[in-house]
């Protein structure tokens, strides 16, 4: 293993929203000397945060990379967005990097959502260091904090304790060296341990000795017959301890006062991974594919993002070889041939010329793909390879778009579709039904910001229309009813007439048509086009122009003309049958409903219980553990379409859900009301 490489680290810092990641990221680059003066976030001057809509929300939307040399070691840093509308791509992510800073605030400790994201880097194997932060605010609580924990189920080893004083982060402790540190303005002084503290670093002392040696059966016998262990000890024990997952250090910092920036720094490079520390790669057939710098290229592009200058920015992580400016390396999803050209260092916006060949673990951007997009895997033609990367969550809102000026609904689209190369989380669509553009994405406010992104950039007016919920209308019991088309109008004429016999079909059969003409009553050829006469009527739908579905059609007598029928006449006349069926059978609206899973603090569970039930949710059970209740329910689409901030203002931004489609149900009295009446409006309106 090359001593560069061995001294490599490449992480990534995750945290919810307002935890002070960035902060935290700017703190690290500020300290490495890669940032003259630190930037804040509440005044949109952070080099990782700039992207307009970042500065104008004071937080992050989209993840930003840098790098910085820390003892002359090269690091790369990945700091992703913590709020729930930008994390969908976060599997893909952490596919880019070797370990993971988890920050959280000393304020609220484990969030609902902390939890959610920790077992996605535990699902990824990524070895982690908590860094409680915020330690300078007001009702910071260290213990509280610590204590939140037991909800991720982690073996701790603290390594540092903070000093306080007059709600400040004064100082801290260095518990394995059981010796304290004042900050100055210059950086740390050496300080002897405030005796109101002396028990608790002794007995945080011992659970972390103890969680250290039981970590490593060669140190547990060692420590059982000693008593002690020496810091050497300590400090392979902890770090191999950390790479496989087995324990996870604890530090303190606050990244606004730029305070216990160099203890963490440190604690990256002397305690995550090295690329060459983790197990190999593996593609879908098990096959590895080990971080050899001498190996055969292969790189994934774990995100795409958009350069104002360079147009469209790849971000690699190599996954082994060493590569350069002039390697060329084919796209396993695309199969064509991708010459790299420039490989770019990032520090946010800002970009420097990658001149020396880069190894595993390294992340670079490369300008202006070809045909690349985030997911794909690039490598030597010649040792295929492909990463495979996990399923991205279901878009959880959708939203019709359309422009300010009439005839402009192609630039929408493209406007939209360009988007979608930078943000995988996106889905856009046309609905067959109304004819209008559908984007989907992860909130309300992922929604709103795309939105706002592409009117930005490409310079056009969109309007976000009400969120579409696709009601569905059925049918109930069994009835006959005929389809006849004629039409004389000099010439030849159009003539079709066809028997049809229509029921309702259990939820989730979908439609059925079934051919039970004899005798030649009809002829062959005109029976498709009575089945595709009625399949068109039914997306158009008969109470609120909404799609029936789950019901079967027979059709068995009809007559024709030698001359006057075709398939344009039993068509239509397949669509007049199943309008009279409709008639008939008193047809029914349905809703679609959706499994909502909402995690929040234990003591928001009445009112947001209390609230699901207003919204006619039914609540299937929940689950409570260390301050955290999960709540399942089952609740009508209309009713959540906006529930994000509603449920951030009941939870003070702390709680999160998951939303899933679930089934249908026939839709109550007042809801058809509504649906039709708004149709017909419309329908007025046109």
């Amino acid at each position: 293993m090359s001593t560069a490489l061995e001294m490599q680290r490449t992480f990534a810092i995750v945290g919810t929203g307002g935890c002070g990641k960035t902060s935290l990221a700017e703190m690290l680059l500020f300290n490495a000397g890669v940032l003259t003066r630190m930037g804040a976030v509440e005044e949109g001057t952070t080099s990782l945060d700039y992207e307009p809509e970042e500065v104008r929300r004071r937080g992050s939307v989209q993840p930003a990379c840098a790098t910085y040399l820390w003892n002359k070691n090269r690091h790369f840093l990945l700091d992703i967005p913590g709020d729930g509308n930008f994390t969908g791509d976060m599997a893909w992510l952490l596919k880019g990097v070797d370990g993971v800073l988890f920050v959280l605030d000393a304020v609220d400790g484990v969030r609902p959502l902390s939890k959610k994201f920790w077992s996605m880097l535990r699902a990824e194997n990524l070895p982690a260091i908590i860094v409680i932060n915020k330690l300078d605010r007001d009702r910071a609580d260290f213990q509280m904090a610590y204590d939140s924990l037991a909800v991720l189920g982690v073996k701790p080893v603290v390594l540092n304790m903070p000093i306080r004083k007059n709600d400040t982060l004064v100082g801290d402790v260095d518990v394995l060296a059981n010796e304290a540190r004042m900050f100055t303005d210059g950086g740390a002084a050496k300080a002897e341990i405030p005796a109101d503290m002396a028990d608790d670093v002794s007995l945080v002392r011992d659970v972390a000795v103890e969680n250290i040696a039981e970590s490593d059966e060669v140190l547990m016998e060692k420590y059982l017959e000693e008593g002690s262990l020496s810091p050497d000890d300590l400090r392979v024990g902890l770090r191999s301890g950390v790479l496989r997952g087995d324990l996870t250090p604890v530090i303190v910092c606050s990244a606004l006062e730029n305070r216990g920036g160099k203890a963490v720094l440190d604690a990256v490079e002397s305690l995550l991974p090295s690329p060459q520390d983790r197990p190999a790669f593996t593609d879908a057939s098990g096959n590895g594919r080990s971080p050899d710098p001498d190996g055969p290229l292969a790189c994934v592009v774990f995100k795409t993002l958009a350069d104002p200058f360079a147009g469209q920015l790849s971000l690699l992580r190599v996954l082994s070889g060493t590569i350069n400016g002039e390697a060329s390396l084919k796209n396993m999803r695309t199969e064509d041939n991708e010459r790299l050209g420039n490989l770019l260092y990032l520090v946010g916006k800002n970009q420097t010329a990658c001149k020396e060949p880069v190894g595993p673990g390294a992340i670079v951007a490369v300008p202006k793909l070809k045909n690349t997009r985030s997911g794909d895997t690039l490598c030597d033609e010649k040792a295929p390879f492909v990463l495979p990367m996990p399923e991205l969550p279901p878009q959880l809102i959708t939203y019709a778009l359309a422009p300010r000026e009439k005839g402009e609904e192609d630039k929408v689209y493209a406007a939209i579709q360009r988007l979608l190369d930078e943000d995988c989380t996106l889905k856009l669509a046309r609905d067959e039904e109304s004819a209008d553009i559908l984007l989907s994405g992860m909130g309300q406010l992922h929604i709103e910001l795309s939105v706002e992104k592409a009117r930005r950039r490409f310079k056009i007016d969109i309007v976000l229309k009400t969120p579409k919920v696709p009601y569905r209308e059925t049918v109930r019991g069994k009835c006959q009813a005929q389809g006849r088309h004629k039409k004389q109008s000099g010439g030849r004429g159009q003539f079709g007439d066809c028997w049809i016999e229509m029921e309702g079909q259990p939820r989730g059969s979908g439609y059925v048509f079934e051919d039970a003409v004899v005798g030649g009553v009809i002829p062959r050829q005109y029976i498709p086009a009575i089945d595709k006469g009625i399949q068109e009527a039914a997306a158009r739908g008969f109470l609120a122009g909404c799609q029936v579905v789950d019901f079967r059609v027979k059709v068995y007598d009809g007559t024709y003309h030698t001359v006057d029928s075709s398939e344009m006449a039993f068509k239509i006349a397949g669509s007049l049958a199943f309008k009279k069926a409709m008639e008939s059978l008193k047809p029914v609206l349905l809703e679609p409903v959706v499994l909502l899973v909402v995690s929040v603090p234990d003591d928001s569970m009445g009112d947001v219980i209390g609230d699901l039930s207003s919204r006619r949710g039914k609540v299937l059970g929940s689950d409570s553990q260390a301050g955290i209740t999960e709540i399942r329910a089952h609740v009508p689409m209309s009713e959540v379409l906006r529930y994000a901030p509603d449920l951030r203002s009941m939870t003070g931004g702390q709680g999160f859900f998951t939303m899933e489609f679930a089934h249908y149900e026939e839709a109550p009295p007042p809801v058809v009301d509504k649906v039709i009446a708004e149709y017909q409006k419309n329908k007025a309106g046109e």
